[in-house]
């Protein structure tokens, strides 16, 4: 089995891989201040609560935001598994044709989630994560990352209104009554769905104007799951999009390792 992990600045996803097949996802929340001796125990006994012995992982890799937490993570694996995990930076091979500015800036979560893009969906794309922060990637017909967009997140967005609002309570984000709102609740709710899926379907017609062709629009992350039934536009909804993007890393530098 291979292990993937993603470090995100809310969360952190794992997923266990046999044969090419996703057997199992975790999510737990990410702690910037834990040590790698806790992540240990804490992932250990997830796994072992599910019936996965960590000893029978056969190798893993990560891909991390939050930098202080990458060494952490790689130590907490090789403490747990007795396996160095690979690390998806400077090093890694991806195959991805980056057009940036400064190809170095782009995040680990960009790079992963291009690569599995491209390994299912026909290119030209747009690629949305919805996380802590919205972004958005944009991949040419040739293949080529091009570039794209960081917005603030749905759930930061909605809390900072709330803050600077005195009048405005704290909400649980879900499915909106109506489009209309009719109380203050409603009309946030609706504010907070509509309006992110609206933008997302202006950002795809944006982005098909700009490179003057149609474009393969594909969405993942954890709010995502609320905001992609509610587009017009025609949308992948990928839920493990970033975990077969490691898992495809994986291979590719696991195999060239041993070659």
């Amino acid at each position: 089995m291979i292990l993937t992990i993603d470090i995100g600045n809310t969360n952190t996803v794992l997923g266990c891989w046999r044969e090419d097949r996703l057997i199992l996802t975790l999510r737990l929340h990410t702690n910037r201040d834990q040590t790698a001796d806790e992540y240990c125990l804490l992932i250990g006994n997830l796994l072992k609560s599910r019936g996965v012995d960590p000893l029978s992982l056969s190798g893993g890799i990560l891909s991390s935001v939050v930098p202080e937490l990458r060494m952490v993570m790689k130590n907490a694996m090789a403490l747990l598994t007795g396996k160095t995990f690979l690390s998806v930076g400077a090093g890694l091979k991806t195959g991805l044709d980056i057009r940036m500015d400064n190809p170095a800036q782009l995040g680990a979560d960009l790079v992963v989630d291009a690569v599995a893009a491209l390994s299912k969906y026909q290119p030209p794309l747009v690629i949305f994560d919805m996380g802590t922060a919205t972004t958005m990637s944009v991949i040419d017909k040739n293949g080529a990352y091009r570039g794209g967009m960081i917005i603030p997140g749905l759930r930061l967005s909605v809390d900072a209104l709330s803050a600077r609002a005195a009048q405005l309570p704290y909400i649980h984000l879900g499915p909106p009554e109506r489009f209309i709102g009719s109380n203050t609740i409603d009309c946030m709710q609706a504010g907070a769905v509509y309006g992110s899926a609206l933008m997302i379907d202006g950002l795809i017609a944006r982005t098909e104007e700009e490179l003057g062709q149609p474009v393969t629009a594909v969405a993942t992350g954890g709010l995502m799951a609320l905001i992609h039934s509610y587009c017009r536009k025609p949308l992948h909804y990928d839920e493990n999009l970033l975990l077969e993007g490691l898992y495809i890393l994986y291979k590719k530098n696991a195999k060239l390792q041993s070659s």
